[in-house]
């Protein structure tokens, strides 16, 4: 992988997305921070990044829907994917007691993973953000003595916090994956056994099984299949799915199946299959 490469994120510094960023290239990125999932397309289509890392399913939020319009409209390639393992931590400015803080500041879904521990203490006035990094970042440049984050050990080492309490999540289980977007599509990668599709089917009975039972023949296991409405279009639907293989030509056979059975079929992408959390 080249040097400085150019990546976009959602949110700031330090947050599990510039985490999910360095897992996949390493720490040797220029982050472009951006305030919206919009945004970071919109930075990689007027060629300001070189990659985007956009989170698209949890394991207890389930999946991200507006990021799966984004990838239809944005048409870009998939050509990587990152499992995060979710680690959440209570922190605050170094020598801040936890008998004096009055807020628990952090984004709305990591909130509710830690719902449990937060209801111990209903003294604690709850904040949401946009961003758990950002909490973390306010924290240190606002100088909050009676406020704690929650967000990753990444922010409480960049902004300079003590981490207070360790692991504060409901379901130590938790994890998000991230896929990572190109503008241009990548050459053939030889050792790819995972793809991301995208169809829409007749309204006939049967019409999705038929296709299902297709790359169930050619001994393609489906990972994950997610359906979204067409826009303006009653009782049409996108199918989004995610499917793997040991061999590749029963994948060729399939999608050369699929294909008389489906419209709007397309490949977002290729890519090898990274489940390692």
């Amino acid at each position: 992988m080249k040097e400085g490469i150019r990546v976009a994120i959602q949110g700031t510094k330090a947050s599990f997305h510039e985490e999910a960023a360095f897992k996949f290239f390493g720490k040797d990125i220029q982050t472009i921070e951006c305030d919206s999932f919009k945004q970071t397309c919109e930075s990689m289509q007027k060629n300001e990044a070189d990659f985007v890392v956009m989170a698209i399913e949890n394991s207890i939020a389930g999946s991200l829907l507006p990021n799966y319009t984004l990838l239809r409209e944005y048409n870009f390639t998939i050509t990587g994917e990152v499992y995060l393992p979710i680690e959440l931590h209570l922190m605050a400015l170094p020598g801040v007691k936890f008998e004096d803080i009055k807020y628990v500041t952090s984004h709305p879904i990591a909130l509710r993973q830690c719902i449990d521990f937060i209801d111990q203490f209903p003294q604690l006035q709850v904040v949401e953000s946009s961003d758990t990094a950002a909490c973390a970042k306010k924290i240190r440049e606002e100088q909050l003595t009676d406020t704690v984050a929650i967000a990753n050990t990444l922010a409480a080492e960049l902004y300079g916090l003590n981490i207070i309490e360790r692991r504060i999540e409901s379901n130590r289980k938790n994890y998000t994956r991230f896929l990572i977007l190109k503008n241009h599509p990548d050459e053939e990668i030889p050792s790819s056994n995972k793809a991301s599709i995208c169809f829409q089917v007749g309204n006939a009975v049967g019409s999705l099984a038929k296709v299902l039972n297709i790359f169930a023949e050619q001994s393609i296991n489906l990972s994950k299949i997610q359906s979204m409405p067409v826009l303006g279009k009653r009782n049409e639907y996108n199918f989004y799915i995610d499917i793997e293989w040991t061999d590749l030509k029963n994948y060729d056979n399939a999608i050369r199946k699929v294909l008389k059975y489906t419209v709007n079929f397309n490949i977002m992408g290729e890519y090898v299959k990274n489940d390692e959390v």
